[in-house]
């Protein structure tokens, strides 16, 4: 009777596009007796995935509107290969939630179904950590406000087609909560979905600041490592590597602050180390806040690259690595830089940095020399990028 019962759980459960049974408290969870728990549907009921498992996205996989998406410590979640409108991605959408709540033991690690790591393994045992655009990534959706083209309150997320309603963000709820996010580690992401289109590693779409996110690493996306489009949300101790478009990039009046982090770009990868636009319709609030950053510019276009009309405080970063990279002008609305520090190479001067010629607060100081940046310890362990070395030559 037991086993006829748990074989009618599992069809019954096939027909909501997931493997699914019932734990003590009657959460539905993915039946861990599988090898592999493919998920090819919607989440649109509380959900558990369990630590020591691995669990695959087939597909653009959206957490609906008041469902709650359990992600334990430890766990593994790769995405199949797709691009286009077919192009896998894990959605939170407005009103859902995201419970992805890792630790320094054990991270959660969402990666491509082509990496053969299992749970308990930090680096990949097959993948170069360079290999990007395998899956798409994460996308956080909320209610708070962005600043929007033509001042309407909500538009579609970049990397979901405009016929999926669920790709949907923007609102008028500051306070808005997400879930929690961390101790997670995303990988080889950003697929294509159209011409100038990918997927960020994490995308974060007026996402509120009742949501938590903290301790990310985003490894070799095609896109962006972060972008933000909105929101209020502030997330802290953040490492990119290998990121090859911009590792920070921020849009539509975000206002939050992005503490402690690292940009590791590579000789070959990224493009932008920041892209911070300004808004795009009349709401404007506070400014962008950068502060305890250590970035290595390797193969970067600029250092960082801005619009006339953003809002950004930078504070508290170093930049080396530096080969011919500029920092655009400062915008002439209320912005700022302090505290800069830059170690570079020969024959350039500060000025040289800034187009039109700004000293800007900038100190140029001998390699490790540094007295501002990131506090690097926070990464040790958990992330690939301070377990291959990337992290050892900074101070």
């Amino acid at each position: 009777m037991k086993k006829f019962n748990l074989l009618f759980a599992v069809l019954l459960g096939s027909t909501l596009g997931f493997t699914s049974c019932s734990d003590e408290n009657n959460d539905p969870i993915v039946d861990p007796t599988e090898d592999e728990n493919i998920i090819s549907s919607n989440i649109t009921q509380d959900m558990t995935w369990k630590t020591g498992e691995v669990y695959t996205l087939a597909g653009r996989i959206v957490v609906e509107a008041d469902v709650t998406l359990t992600i334990e410590p430890g766990v593994i979640v790769k995405g199949q290969a797709g691009s286009g409108s077919n192009a896998t991605a894990l959605i939170i959408a407005r009103n859902a939630d995201i419970m992805a709540e890792g630790t320094a033991e054990q991270p959660i690690i969402f990666t491509s179904v082509a990496d053969e790591i299992q749970p308990g393994e930090i680096a990949s045992p097959n993948l170069d950590p360079d290999i990007d655009g395998l899956w798409g990534g994460l996308i956080i959706l909320g209610n708070a406000k962005a600043s929007l083209a033509g001042d309407v309150t909500e538009t579609q997320i970049e990397g979901i087609p405009p016929s999926d309603t669920n790709g949907l963000y923007g609102g008028s709820d500051d306070d808005d909560n997400s879930g929690v996010l961390k101790y997670v580690s995303i990988r080889h992401g950003g697929a294509n979905i159209g011409e100038g289109n990918e997927i960020n590693g994490l995308t974060l779409g007026a996402v509120g600041t009742a949501t938590k996110i903290e301790n990310i690493e985003v490894i070799s996306n095609q896109d962006d490592g972060i972008e933000w489009f909105g929101g209020t949300v502030s997330v802290k101790n953040v490492v990119f590597w290998n990121v090859k478009d911009d590792a920070v990039d921020a849009d539509q009046a975000w206002n939050g602050t992005l503490d402690n982090f690292i940009v590791a770009h590579s000789e070959d990868t990224g493009d932008n180390c920041f892209e911070l636009d300004g808004p795009e319709g009349s709401y404007v609030e506070g400014n962008y806040t950068l502060t305890n950053g250590t970035v290595i510019a390797g193969g970067s276009a600029k250092l960082v690259d801005n619009d006339d009309n953003t809002n950004v405080d930078m504070s508290n970063i170093y930049f080396t690595g530096i080969t011919n990279q500029v920092f655009d002008q400062m915008p002439t609305v209320a912005s700022s830089l302090s505290n800069i520090e830059v170690t570079l190479p020969e024959g350039i001067v500060i000025t040289d940095l800034f187009l039109g010629g700004s000293d800007a607060n900038v100190t140029a100081v001998a390699e490790g020399e540094n007295t501002v940046g990131a506090d690097k310890s926070v990464f040790a362990g958990w992330t690939w990028t301070a377990v291959s070395g990337t992290l050892d030559g900074l101070k």
